[in-house]
């Protein structure tokens, strides 16, 4: 199974990712409930609809391939993964999508030997959808239509930094830019600051604080179709499957050497 194609499973994809997006719009329309998680986070019938389009469609498309999914591992059922599997976030933002600023993204990543080599991230209330390869590059549907996209050289001005728009440690993104030039900084929900960073809008995404491999893996693997990369404060790359599916820290970048970043 580690031999079969991405683009056709990509392919594959588009329709599901969609379909899960547009459950999704259907309750953020709605006059809809938020209800606290165990870990205090919030969950909507959104989030749990989508999962259940994605889930669905999976075990139809790659009936083999273990799936780890956020609300279904928030309520206990994880499965037993190997060197492939699938991760999925289906409502990355949750607290954008309540706070109706449209910021949030469905998520679906292909983990092999522990890096993402396919992802999805699809945010439908702005009509963006970002996907990716490792073998085939990235590209973006919108508005405009298709195109591929790339991550843009280091600019003569400086970095631009994103940062999220709910979560992080300014005190700790402060310390690790001292001493490197910046030019601006901006800010953005869910996965999109890897998408802002791959599209050649950002620069850098340095991230202080827990996050979960389903936030990050389809996101990691557009960057890296786009000429990216993701690592941890050391530099080594992020990867897949460790035990609890919890991040470290860890910076996002374009195309150009990793910046030393500090945060003692």
């Amino acid at each position: 199974m580690l031999t079969q194609a991405l683009a056709p499973l990509l392919d594959a994809l588009r329709p599901i990712a969609r379909s899960a997006g547009a459950a999704i719009l259907d309750i953020y329309r709605s006059d809809f409930s938020v209800r606290d998680k165990t870990d205090t986070s919030p969950v909507t019938d959104a989030d749990e609809h989508a999962e259940a389009i994605i889930l669905s469609g999976l075990a139809r498309l790659t009936p083999t391939i273990p799936v780890v999914a956020e609300e279904a591992f928030a309520a206990g059922r994880t499965p037993a993964i190997g060197a492939e599997f699938w991760l999925v976030d289906p409502l990355d933002g949750t607290r954008e999508f309540v706070a109706r600023n449209g910021e949030f993204t469905v998520n679906i990543a292909l983990v092999r030997e522990g890096q993402p080599v396919l992802g999805i991230v699809f945010a439908p209330a702005l009509d963006r959808y970002y996907a990716g390869t490792f073998d085939s590059g990235a590209l973006l549907e919108d508005a405009s239509g298709s195109r591929a996209i790339r991550c843009r050289p280091l600019p003569a001005e400086g970095v631009t930094v994103v940062a999220s728009r709910s979560h992080g440690d300014v005190a700790a993104l402060e310390r690790a830019l001292s001493g490197h030039r910046v030019a601006r900084h901006e800010t953005a929900g869910s996965s999109l600051k890897f998408c802002l960073i791959a599209s050649g809008l950002a620069d850098l995404y340095p991230r202080f604080g827990r996050t979960m491999e389903w936030d990050t893996a389809a996101g990691q693997a557009v960057l890296t179709a786009a000429g990216g990369a993701v690592t941890d404060v050391e530099g080594r790359p992020l990867r897949y499957g460790k035990p609890g599916f919890e991040n470290p820290d860890f910076i996002a970048r374009g195309d150009w050497p990793c910046p030393s970043l500090r945060t003692d």
